[in-house]
């Protein structure tokens, strides 16, 4: 069911203008942000094929959540307000650990990978979505919503809201806001920590809206001025192929089940970087050895246009 009012499409026009306002003000030097053209082009081909590839899965998505909707618990008025402050607050909670769940276990790491796989931090980086997430399931979540009598209507809509307003924080334009905001909502620059390869940053600041969740479960990492955010995972991919932006970390996994059947279930399912021989980093063990000060830095990384030193991958 698709709502009659869908934010992410009336918002659209506004996505793309504003880019582009991005891109004329940084090259009149009136504010800060780093563009490369097949960079970009390789996130609006994603975001493209990101929506090409929901309609693939929609109906399944669709029927699932009218199913769950049919055998609620409760029926939820649609026009009370105090219904959308509540839903507001459990989407919003269920988009972290949808967001934590897709950063802490690789399966569902490899449909959100994509959205990391820019080296720049930019308006353009919002739109570099998955083309796999239906298929990962991850929108199971949202069916509790449906078992609680929210109509499917309604969180298609609040849903939609979330990812409008996620666009905006995709960018280095835009410093600190007011304490009180940052203390309350996400910003871009709690948003550019959680983009960020530092192991300092990794795997911080899950936030949709409210950076409040981040904050109660112990996820939060504010953006420091003496420690500036690099981009991008933490070994990079090497050009612009948006097969392989789509599909390297789907085809590395699969390379690692096929070569250690026996832990097939720890490479799917493991964090990212889990190997059953400790020879690898996760997010938890460069950290580690950054506290203790024995240098988990990731490598450097070649530009995007640059051939690679090594083999990436996420």
């Amino acid at each position: 069911m698709k709502p009659a009012f869908d934010p992410v499409t009336l918002a659209i026009p506004f996505f793309i203008l504003a880019i582009i306002l991005e891109i004329v003000l940084t090259r009149l030097k009136v504010t800060r942000a780093h563009y490369e053209t097949k960079d970009t082009m390789a996130s609006l081909a994603m975001g493209l094929g990101s929506n090409v590839a929901g309609l693939l899965t929609a109906g399944v998505v669709v029927a699932a959540t009218i199913w769950t909707y049919q055998h609620r618990l409760f029926d939820v008025p649609m026009t009370a307000i105090w219904a959308w402050i509540a839903l507001f607050l459990l989407e919003d909670l269920t988009y972290y650990w949808f967001h934590r769940l897709s950063h802490e276990r690789r399966f569902w790491w490899a449909a959100h990978v994509n959205h990391h796989s820019s080296q720049h931090y930019n308006l353009s980086t919002a739109l570099r979505q998955t083309w796999t997430g239906g298929l990962a399931g991850t929108w199971i979540l949202w069916l509790p919503l449906a078992l609680l009598g929210f109509p499917p209507a309604m969180i298609a809509i609040q849903k939609g809201i979330s990812l409008v307003y996620q666009f905006w924080i995709h960018t280095e334009a835009v410093g600190r806001t007011p304490r009180w905001f940052e203390a309350v909502f996400n910003t871009p620059s709690h948003h550019r920590v959680h983009h960020a390869r530092n192991p300092r940053y990794l795997d911080r600041n899950y936030a949709g809206i409210l950076i409040v969740w981040d904050k109660l479960f112990g996820t939060f990492q504010p953006e420091l001025d003496e420690e500036a955010c690099r981009y991008g995972i933490v070994k990079n991919l090497s050009g612009f192929n948006v097969l392989r932006v789509a599909f390297h970390e789907w085809i590395a996994m699969g390379q690692d089940v096929a070569r250690h059947p026996r832990h097939a279930l720890g490479y799917m399912f493991g964090p990212p970087g889990w190997s059953h021989d400790a020879s690898r980093d996760t997010s938890a063990t460069l950290r580690t050895q950054w506290e203790a000060g024995q240098g988990g830095e990731p490598e450097p990384q070649p530009e995007p246009h640059q051939a690679p030193q090594k083999a990436a991958s996420a």
